[in-house]
């Protein structure tokens, strides 16, 4: 690993002398990103259980209709595109922040 890549509230280390550690424990982004951390794991709970609810009732729609619900299919694809936003926030693959305290829900890159 190289000595100048990004630490995890994006700052570079300066160098080998300072205190990484310690720099980043006092670091308030450090905290904060903890903060959205914690509340986006609890969103992403709920988007799961949104999208078994379309998955039920998308399945009962063809089950019963024969036909695939085009607003199920729009809804399934925005929760799944939701999810996939926190889950690279939350993985530290993004430094964006997804809905509701980013980008707008839907919002492509």
């Amino acid at each position: 690993m190289n000595d100048n890549s990004p630490t995890a509230d994006g700052i570079a280390e300066e160098s080998s002398s300072s205190r990484p550690l310690e720099d980043n424990l006092k670091s308030r982004n450090t905290w904060m990103r903890l903060v959205f951390m914690v509340v986006y794991y609890l969103l992403i709970s709920v988007a799961s259980i949104v999208a078994s609810v379309i998955v039920v009732l998308g399945f009962l729609a063809v089950l019963f209709t024969g036909e695939r619900n085009r607003q199920l299919m729009q809804a399934g694809a925005t929760v799944t595109s939701y999810i996939a936003d926190i889950l690279s926030y939350l993985t530290f693959n993004t430094d964006e922040k997804p809905f509701p305290f980013g980008k707008d829900l839907g919002e492509d890159d």
